[in-house]
């Protein structure tokens, strides 16, 4: 009899061993010949191709036409430039009575619109299509637009006490604007 019952607890003990290993082969069997893969939490899955993936940053749009000063809004501080911008900015600069500002406040393709603010006077320019443009005129005494085809203008000619704006739309999202002053 002690025989027996050093037997049975062994036996048990290589039963339940038996068990255990044919309950984890079992959980962790495939009827495919492709290796089984391990589980993890959703959140630490790893991406599929399928998967939506977060946006990249996007660059600051580029203007891609020329300019004399590039894209540099501080060229016209002093009421004198040649500008390429393809987003809305604010555009510091030295007006007839003192400070003033050019504010873009939309642009795209053969699309800009403004407003240029001195003192306590304001004015309005925007255009939408091919070859448009405005030109305004600062005065220290008022200011005046006029907007439309620009053709072959160029480069505005300089008036005497005043600073004078013209915001040509380009095609591809762009405008130059040019600030001419007699200074």
């Amino acid at each position: 009899m002690a025989a027996t019952k050093a037997r049975g607890p062994r036996r048990a003990g290589v039963v339940l061993a038996a068990l255990i290993v044919l309950t984890a082969a079992a959980g962790c069997g495939s009827d495919s010949d492709e290796p089984a893969k391990a589980s993890s939490p959703p959140s630490e899955r790893p991406s599929t191709p399928d998967s939506p993936k977060r946006p990249r940053p996007t660059p600051e749009p580029k203007p891609s036409v020329s300019a004399a000063d590039g894209s540099d809004i501080t060229a016209c501080a002093d009421g004198n430039c040649e500008i390429a911008v393809s987003e809305p900015v604010k555009i510091p600069f030295k007006g007839p009575r003192g400070p003033a500002t050019l504010s873009v406040t939309e642009v795209g393709p053969n699309n800009v619109a403004y407003t240029v603010k001195s003192g306590n006077g304001q004015s309005r320019g925007s255009v939408s299509g091919p070859g448009q443009g405005c030109i305004t005129v600062l005065r220290n005494n008022g200011s005046g637009n006029s907007c439309g085809g620009l053709g072959d203008a160029g480069r505005p000619s300089p008036q005497p006490d005043a600073v004078v704006i013209q915001a040509a739309a380009g095609e591809d999202g762009t405008a130059v604007l040019q600030l001419v002053s007699d200074r």
